[in-house]
């Protein structure tokens, strides 16, 4: 067998399990098993195939395993974000491509400025991560409530100095002392009965957690308005990632707790993703 025959040997596997990105599915198994670069691959593809033991069993482990629907991103334990590589396993929500419109807004509309940033809901911290690496912020904080995606959070913080605090929300946070001039989040917001419907890849192996919005999808939203005021800085922004049908709501639950220059930013696909609230800082009744 050829190292071509052995890669569409993988892709037809991948095909019957009903995979859509099959090709380019295996094509990532087949490269991370046998180390094998595109280039060293179109110049030995005809060539006959002799892989090492272990490196056939990784193969062949991976094709069974996106077969039964697990992520890709778990097998290869990767997920490319902002240019950069992040580390994810099933305690976090994988990134997405657009989770990156959220950052580009924050580093669009904070540009060169010495600001204390908070993530709220990290997950993986790819969001945290980036704005400090990328925006070069004074202070980013990252706050979730699961522990397991504390870790995988502080593992890709790597030598960023990002600071990481377990929190249901704002419970371990305390108005006053613990104040930020931006506040971002990726909360949960699918609707409950929505994730029975979701792609396997997701609801069977991505965390409840991360997902569930609770009736509407808007439960997170709610807190997230209701208090981010007591956290904010006079002048103060919020940048919430929305689902592609909430940004009106999202922008009215903001308003309607005094955030002012509200706006719903679009993804490149044209759909609903950010939405931004400027805190006036006045003081609450």
């Amino acid at each position: 067998m050829t190292w071509g025959e052995l890669l569409k040997q993988g892709q037809e596997r991948l095909k019957k399990a009903g995979i859509q990105e099959y090709e380019l599915d295996a094509w990532y198994l087949f490269e991370q098993a046998f180390s094998m670069s595109r280039a060293r691959y179109f110049l030995d593809a005809k060539e006959e195939a002799a892989p090492e033991a272990p490196a056939l069993k990784a193969y062949e482990n991976g094709l069974e395993r996106r077969s039964g629907r697990v992520p890709l991103q778990h097998i290869l334990g990767t997920q490319e974000f902002m240019g950069m590589e992040f580390f994810v396993n099933a305690h976090v929500l994988i990134p997405r491509q657009d989770t990156e419109t959220l950052v580009e807004t924050v580093l669009n509309e904070q540009k060169n400025r010495n600001i204390s940033v908070l993530d709220m809901c990290p997950g993986a911290g790819c969001i945290a991560v980036s704005l400090k690496a990328l925006g070069g912020y004074a202070r980013v904080a990252a706050a979730d409530i699961s522990s397991e995606a504390l870790e995988v959070a502080e593992k890709n913080a790597g030598t960023y100095p990002v600071e990481f605090r377990q929190s249901d929300m704002f419970a371990a946070f305390e108005p006053g002392r613990d104040m930020f001039d931006v506040i971002v989040s990726n909360p949960p917001y699918i609707p409950s009965e929505v994730i029975r419907g979701l792609e396997p890849e997701v609801r069977d192996h991505e965390p409840l957690g991360a997902l569930d919005g609770k009736e509407d999808g808007l439960y997170f939203y709610r807190i997230l308005a209701e208090q981010c005021g007591d956290f904010l800085n006079q002048g103060g922004s919020v940048y919430f990632e929305t689902g592609h049908d909430q940004g009106a709501a999202v922008k009215t639950l903001l308003e309607s707790h005094g955030f002012q220059d509200t706006k719903v930013i679009k993804d490149l696909a044209g759909m609903d993703r950010v939405v931004r609230g400027t805190w006036p800082g006045q003081i609450r009744k």
